[in-house]
Formats: C-alpha cells, structure tokens, sequence
C-alpha cells in the first residue's frame, strides 16, 4: 500500500495564487491519491475557491496565515518581518513533521532563506542547490545550481556533483549518470580557478561519480552529460535563455501558420506534430526547482506558472520524496572521504 504523503502549499505565492496553487494540487491530486495538501495563507481567499473542488476538499486542510511574502521583498527583510507568512508556516511544517515537502511559487530568496534557516542543510553539504531537469536530445538533463548560489568554491561545486548524481539515478532512473561541469571550454586549462579546482577533485578524489570534464551551453540541449553542474549565476542566465528561446519558437511557428491559405492548411495537416512538439518544449513541463540538500523537501515553482505548471511541481515534490532522495545523499556522502580535497584543488592551480 502507498504511503501517505502530506505537502504543504504556499497559496498566496505566484502571481495567480491561490486559484493557480489550488487548481494545481486538484490536477496533482489525480496523478498522486496518496497524497494530502494542507494550504498556508488567507482562509478568506482560499476557502471560496477550495470549495469548488469538490474532491480536492476532502483531502485538504487551510490553515490561516496573516502575512505575505512580496515578490520584491528582500530576503533580510521577510525573515525579520515575515514570521506569520503563508511561505514561513507552510516550511515550518515541514520542520515539525506535519508535513513531508513544501511547494511555493514566491519569492525565491525568502524561500531560500527561510528554508535554510528553518531546515538546515544535510550532514556534510555546505550549501543547498536549486536543481532542476532540462529536455535534451537525448532524453533530459539535471542542471543545477539554478540560482540559490552566485559565488561557489570548488568543494561546493564538488558536492553539487554528488547531490546531481544521486537526483539523476534516483529521479530520472539513469543507472550511472555522467557530470559535466559548464565551462568556457572543454580544455583543461580553460576556466576560473574555480572551475580548474572543482574538475580537479572529481577527476581525481575517489569519488564515485562518472566525470565527463568540461562541457559548453550547447551541451546541455544535446545531451551530453545527464548531470550538469555550475555555479547560479550561470545557472540561471540558462534556464531563463532556454525558456525564452522555446517561447520565442513557439511564437515564430505560430506567426508562420498565419501568413496565408496555404499555411493554414499546413497547419491543419501539421497540427498532431506540432502538439508534440509545444509539449516536448513546454517550460511547465518542467517546472519546479528543487532546493536540494536541504534536510527536508522544498521545491520552488515558477512564479508566473499557471495550475498546469504547478501540478508539475508538486509531481517533482512527490518524487523526491517517494525516491527518498535525501536519505541517499547523506548515504552517498559518508561513504566518500573528502578529507583530501583542499590538498588536490590546491595542487590544480
């Protein structure tokens, strides 16, 4: 029998919050029956919309939050001032066992900053990681960092590496993922000394992962690591480029198939392919990060999503927690010794 799993949503977080966040849990309550919602945040805006979802009620608890999150608050500021928010409650059940992950579509760096605070890391990570899947030509591709960190040391990068393996065997099923780290280059003297010294250890520590080397932004779309690896800044300016471009292509197709008769035809003729073409690229169908190696589950949903994308959040969320992908890397992590790591990034440069 399926285990109950129990998540706690941030309904007031997204800019379509609560309709979006409660239309999705309703979507994922078809996809996961063994799954329980409890909603953080104004009972006066949730219940009149929880109340058309005939279904979804039944399974659902709300739980009153006087506090918001604002999308241009400060992270500094909502930790001192955000205390009561629907985000902060909704993480801090997580903390007391009342629930197994949370999912937010707010403000990232409230969300980050709270989590870390509330949930502390796991044993061995210095910092949590935004991870995320990405299609590739192959099949798809585990990215991360995707934002949570601009500044990375090598060791950091390192245990990004780690955490990415062990999300890419247990998430995406692959039995030995190959990780890449994203460089300028593919040679070796290319790079930050950053980059040189965080290629160094993973070619050279015993570490068990299966280490390409470097690779370039146009391998991440061709496949050719199921691991990529890099610090947020970088990260993120790719996740945002690629969202863009599959936006932006989606609309030149559409802007083609309008030009006349013919290419109207053409597009009643085209019209199953293309359909699984706008699925394949769709970003809701890849939506939700995940703030991995936190000690608990938090996965942060695109703002500007809407229920579909949500949904997808929440299925990232489940996964995590069925997969018991923390519990895995606190395993992967006492059995490497990294006690020698300073001594080979050193000897890189």
């Amino acid at each position: 029998m399926t285990k109950e799993i129990v998540l706690a949503l941030d309904a007031m977080g997204g800019d379509k919050a609560p309709d979006m966040v409660i239309k999705g849990a309703n979507i994922a309550r078809v996809r996961h029956p063994q799954v329980r919602f409890k909603f953080f945040g104004d009972s006066k805006a949730i219940d009149p919309v929880l109340n058309r979802f005939k279904r979804l009620k039944p399974v659902s608890s709300v739980h009153h939050a006087e506090e918001v999150v604002e999308d241009d608050l400060k992270p500094s500021v909502a930790l001192r001032q955000r205390r009561k928010s629907s985000m902060r409650l909704a993480i801090d059940a997580v903390k007391t066992g009342d629930a197994d992950g949370i999912v937010s579509a707010g403000n990232t760096g409230a969300m980050m900053a709270f989590a870390k605070l509330s949930l502390r890391t796991l044993p061995g990570i210095n910092r949590p990681a935004m991870v995320s899947v990405f299609p590739t030509e192959r099949s798809e591709c585990v990215m991360l960092d995707l934002g949570a960190n601009i500044d990375c040391d090598s060791v950091t990068l390192v245990q990004f590496a780690m955490m990415g393996e062990v999300f890419a065997r247990n998430v995406l099923g692959v039995h030995e993922p190959t990780v890449g780290l994203l460089n300028i280059g593919t040679e070796e003297l290319k790079g930050n000394e950053t980059i040189r010294q965080a290629a160094a250890i993973l070619r050279d520590a015993d570490l068990p992962i299966k280490f390409h080397g470097f690779i370039e932004g146009n391998d991440i779309a061709a496949g050719t690591v199921d691991v990529v690896v890099t610090d947020g800044f970088a990260g993120n300016v790719a996740l945002k480029t690629a969202e863009g471009v599959a936006k932006l292509y989606i609309e030149y197709m559409r802007s083609a198939f309008r030009r006349g008769l013919l290419s109207r035809i053409g597009f009643l003729l085209a019209r199953p392919a293309l359909r699984a073409l706008r699925d394949r690229v769709d970003p809701r169908a890849y939506n939700g990060g995940t703030f991995l190696g936190l000690n608990g589950v938090a996965v942060k949903s695109h703002g500007g999503t809407d229920h579909k994308g949500f949904a997808n959040a929440l299925s990232v969320a489940v996964d995590m927690i069925e997969q018991g992908v923390n519990p895995k890397i606190i395993e992967e992590l006492e059995r490497v010794n990294l006690d020698d790591v300073p001594d080979i990034a050193r000897a890189a440069v």
